[in-house]
């Protein structure tokens, strides 16, 4: 290993208990040895997603949670349901990595040219363990980032930009020419908006208040839909006339928000439609998905003929689907555009003790509009 790198760093580790706990912790872990192909990173920032909380507190009670140990090595022990219990079987007494991406410099590397190119560069990484100081990478995976991007605008140059970028190739590859999208008020969501406006795809975006209506309206949003207005399915109606928007990208999943989406788009449909059919318009409405905001059951009232779907929606079998020839395009359009089109801002920077104090865990848990956390493994 390289002069100046320590034999062991820390790493954020999540665990199931026996007890019917979880517990998350900062623990001490051997730097890991590198074959000819890898490249150490030592991390500099690492976004909390909300993809991320599944993998730490695994569905906990987080309003019971509690902290022990001390500041520097504190331990979050949070309880778990019955039922979660029984379906984390596979992970308990298994100590797992967190943290889906993130970036850093390259302090040390494998025998290869392609990893030795690395040395001293910036880069951006996904594919898990992100809560670390140093994190082992290969090569061939790593965002070269520009010289003018900071690992911390670097940070999530994956799962935010590769979604919104995801959903529009999504779009296009079943034939649909606009998109609808609900929470719209999200980092994710200014992402999106920002993606259509330069591709020129009309996007109807559903949010749940007027503060967040106000941020889409700033960043120049035309069709902007509350969902807590008590003529919103007009209005949606009519966003989803005007833009003939049949793909929805639905971040909440629970409750009657999904069926409403694909009654509006019959509605719209049905405006042009030559005649009535006792199975509803022949357009084809299709609704994804990809989030959890909402727990409780989806409730689907059937107002939309027959020619509608409802699914499931997630990135990695996507862009599994895609290619590696149209997944390299996808990343070199984030990496050119991580300061404009793919910027991300976050509102709080925690080290790896203080992202498991009580105060910022009941913080990003809330998942609020507007507030995004990044951990600095290197801060103090």
């Amino acid at each position: 290993m390289a002069s100046g790198i320590p034999e062991t760093g820390r790493a954020l580790r999540t665990l199931v208990t026996e007890n019917g706990t979880v517990e998350v912790s900062v623990q001490e872990a051997p730097i890991p040895e590198l074959g000819p192909g890898d490249v150490l990173v030592r991390v500099e920032a690492a976004p909390v997603n909300p993809s991320d909380l599944g993998i730490l507190f695994a569905g906990a009670d987080m309003s019971a949670a509690t902290v022990s140990g001390s500041w520097e090595q504190p331990v979050l022990t949070a309880p778990l349901s019955p039922g979660a219990v029984r379906a984390l079987a596979a992970r308990v007494g298994k100590p797992l990595p967190a943290g889906n991406e993130g970036a850093g410099t390259v302090v040390a590397a494998g025998a290869s040219d392609a990893a030795q190119a690395l040395i001293g560069r910036a880069v951006a990484v996904a594919g898990g363990g992100m809560y670390a100081d140093y994190r082992r990478a290969d090569a061939a995976q790593c965002l070269v980032l520009p010289a003018d991007v900071t690992p911390r605008q670097g940070a999530s140059s994956f799962i935010n930009p590769m979604t919104a970028l995801g959903m529009v190739e999504t779009m296009r590859r079943e034939g649909h020419t606009g998109l609808v999208h609900t929470a719209a008020a999200s980092n994710l969501g200014q992402m999106l908006n920002r993606v259509c406006a330069e591709d020129k795809i009309p996007l109807v975006n559903i949010v749940r208040s007027a503060a967040q209506e106000e941020i889409l309206r700033a960043l120049g949003a035309e069709y902007v839909c509350n969902s807590t207005s008590p003529a919103f399915a007009a209005e949606l109606t009519a966003a989803l006339e005007a833009t003939s928007a049949t793909l929805a990208f639905d971040a909440v999943g629970g409750g009657e928000l999904a069926g409403t989406i694909l009654g509006c788009m019959e509605a719209a449909a049905a405006k042009d439609a030559p005649g009535y059919s006792v199975y509803g318009t022949t357009t084809r409405k299709q609704v994804y998905i990809y989030g959890g905001l909402d727990r409780g059951p989806t409730i689907v009232h059937r107002t939309f003929g027959l020619t509608w779907g409802l699914g499931g929606w997630l990135l990695t079998p996507f862009l599994q689907t895609i290619g590696p020839d149209r997944f390299r395009e996808l990343r070199e359009r984030v990496g050119a555009g991580l300061t404009t089109t793919f910027a991300s801002s976050y509102t709080q920077e925690v080290s790896l003790a203080g992202a498991l104090q009580p105060e910022a865990v009941a913080a990003y848990t809330r998942q609020a509009t507007g507030e995004k956390f990044v951990i600095a493994p290197q801060s103090g």
